[in-house]
């Protein structure tokens, strides 16, 4: 645990570090943070849970057919996509490049860091906060969630050409995003919400309708179809609607709405940080609208981005952290201790190992339950690292 503590302890001795410094300053810290955290994340061997397995074993599979001489978008592992077509293509071009899933591992990840990187230094104006609230919320659903974060990280790029009133690349990037992981179309009305400052009563009226329709069958059946489309997922029993409701969803919508409104009149009303504030918004209604159920807060990441840009901003006044900031990173705190106590149930997290030594952590359930290809432990690059389009 002390490993993982460590990244979040230093980021916020950065964030202390660089309250009086630019943002050109906190943007390069910041770069230099997040790539650090995603070869972490990308070294790892297998780390967070089933679907590296699954996603792994797909590549491996599309890889030995095309090494066959079957073209890899006509392979089983193309099909089993389906609808999302992108990540299969994606997958199909790295089939040319490498044999080896942890390469394949490794080269998502980097990417998918990368497009965050983008994102928060394009939309982001306290960068320090930024990345301490990224990491209580979404830092290790990175380890596994391959391609719906990779999907909501494409989508990210998109944000811009709502707040420049671009159609044409908004609706490119869009359906990029769409192809990786179908529940990003939950994101296109965005581009249609006018560019506007609601009251905070409206918004008020608007959360309390969202927690109404989160009690009633409503969202059971627009979960069952997201399920559905999540051909990853599907018919996984940890991927089931749950009775009652995640009293978890209910308060992490309650204390960004909560910093949000209690800021309102302090945020700026231009069309980027309104286009921001909107979808941070979105993010807590949809919170609320899926309170029910056991994952479908994950339907709301692709809002995401307006959590990680306008909360973090709420957090300082005067170069000083606020009773927010101090608020902010308490919470993140006991998110991010949630979350990896959540997952050390099955020991998803730690101990902590990279695919650059052999054999596999003892004990590790997941491995149990998924491993297909015992020959990884005795060579992990028995299976070609650069094909160099063999």
């Amino acid at each position: 645990m002390l490993l993982y503590l460590l990244w979040l302890f230093t980021s916020v001795a950065i964030c202390y570090g660089t309250l009086n410094s630019s943002r050109k300053k906190q943007i390069k810290l910041m770069t230099i943070f997040m790539i650090a955290l995603g070869l972490f994340v990308g070294l790892s061997d297998m780390l967070g849970g089933y679907d590296r397995y699954i996603y792994a074993d797909l590549f491996d599979s599309m890889v030995d057919e095309r090494l066959m001489g079957v073209n890899p978008w006509n392979s089983y592992a193309f099909d089993f996509y389906g609808s999302e077509f992108g990540y299969g293509s994606y997958c199909a071009l790295l089939s040319y490049v490498t044999a080896n899933r942890y390469i394949f591992i490794l080269m998502t990840t980097i990417l998918i860091y990368v497009l965050l990187i983008v994102s928060m230094r394009q939309y982001v104006s306290n960068a320090p906060f930024a990345v301490i609230l990224f990491l209580g919320l979404w830092f290790f659903f990175t380890f596994t969630y391959l391609r719906q974060v990779i999907g909501c990280t494409i989508c990210w790029l998109s944000v811009r050409y709502i707040i420049e009133r671009k159609p044409l690349p908004f609706f490119v990037l869009w359906f990029i995003a769409f192809s990786f992981h179908n529940s990003v179309i939950i994101f296109l009305p965005m581009y249609f919400l006018p560019i506007k400052k609601f009251s905070p009563q409206r918004i008020l009226i608007v959360m309390g309708v969202s927690l109404l329709i989160g009690l009633t069958p409503i969202p059971q059946s627009l979960f069952s179809t997201y399920a559905e489309l999540d051909v990853g997922r599907a018919g996984v029993q940890t991927y089931e609607n749950v009775k009652g409701f995640r009293v978890a969803y209910l308060l992490e919508a309650a204390f960004f709405l909560y910093i949000i409104l209690s800021n309102y009149k302090k945020i700026p009303e231009n069309s980027k940080n309104i286009v921001l504030l909107n979808i941070a918004l979105i993010f807590c209604a949809i919170l609320l609208i899926f309170i029910r159920s056991e994952n479908g807060g994950r339907v709301a990441w692709v809002f995401m981005i307006g959590i990680l840009c306008i909360v973090s901003d709420l957090c300082i006044s005067n170069r000083n952290i606020n009773q927010y900031g101090i608020l902010l990173i308490c919470v993140v705190f006991f998110l991010y201790l949630r979350i990896y106590n959540a997952w050390q149930v099955a020991n998803q997290l730690y101990p902590y190992k990279t695919f650059l030594t052999k054999g596999h952590r003892s004990p590790d359930l997941i491995w149990e339950n998924y491993e297909y290809d015992d020959r990884y432990d005795e060579n992990k690059f028995y299976r070609p690292a650069f094909l160099l389009f063999k």
